[in-house]
């Protein structure tokens, strides 16, 4: 899992990088970007009862998308916010590597808009 301190702590700072942040999407997730001044990156995963029913099916998509950025969290530019949304279901089954390209699709993404 992400350490704590790169991941977001209130609904407050999720509302306000939806609010004014960059949005990038594909068919399975999207990205909204924000530039912070807290001199450290963080990251929040948020998965709606829409995609999965069950908090468990919710938790493992979750855990998963957690584990492909901490993988790949110096690929990821400094100071910034990041919000992924999963769309779909599909992503609990995925293979991994499909899982990071997706990922690394989105960031590449976000930088260049």
């Amino acid at each position: 899992m992400l350490n704590k301190k790169y991941r977001f702590h209130s609904r407050g700072g999720v509302r306000f990088v939806f609010q004014k942040g960059k949005t990038v999407r594909t068919q399975k997730m999207s990205l909204t970007t924000l530039d912070n001044e807290r001199g450290f990156t963080r990251v929040a995963v948020v998965v709606s009862k829409k995609v999965l029913k069950t908090a468990v099916g919710r938790n493992r998509i979750r855990r998963r998308v957690y584990e492909a950025i901490r993988q790949n969290f110096e690929d990821l530019p400094e100071k910034r916010d990041y919000i992924f949304t999963v769309f779909t279901k599909d992503i609990a089954d995925m293979p991994y590597k499909d899982l990071e390209k997706i990922l690394g699709d989105l960031v590449a993404q976000s930088r260049i808009s």
